[in-house]
């Protein structure tokens, strides 16, 4: 999974300066794996402050607004890419585009079969 963590304040926003370039970029990325046989998924997320945290303690459900750690980087979308091994990935990651604007975490998915 390639975890997207972006900068609010310098990451493009919708309609904003940089946005549509933005999105060029991820439109030749998605061709890219596409042409490449790499089957993917992915979706942006909504900002942080739609977040809420879910946690149990002492049998009791706890919802607070927002997420779960205050942070300069929050984690906005991810791609799942089937990949070989985790350097195929780590070459995948550096081509996403909101990586100039933050980092893209690489962490494979566990097998529990």
């Amino acid at each position: 999974m390639l975890i997207i963590h972006s900068d609010h304040e310098t990451h493009p926003q919708p309609g904003g300066a940089g946005w549509d370039e933005l999105m060029g970029g991820y439109g030749a990325f998605m061709e890219s794996l596409t042409k490449k046989n790499i089957e993917f998924s992915g979706d942006p997320l909504q900002p942080p402050m739609t977040a809420t945290t879910v946690r149990t303690k002492g049998g009791k459900t706890i919802i607070t607004d927002g997420p779960f750690a205050e942070t300069k980087e929050w984690m906005s979308g991810y791609f799942l890419v089937d990949c070989a091994t985790l350097a195929d990935a780590q070459q995948i990651a550096a081509q996403v585009p909101s990586a100039a604007f933050g980092s893209v975490e690489v962490r494979p998915i566990m097998d529990m079969h």
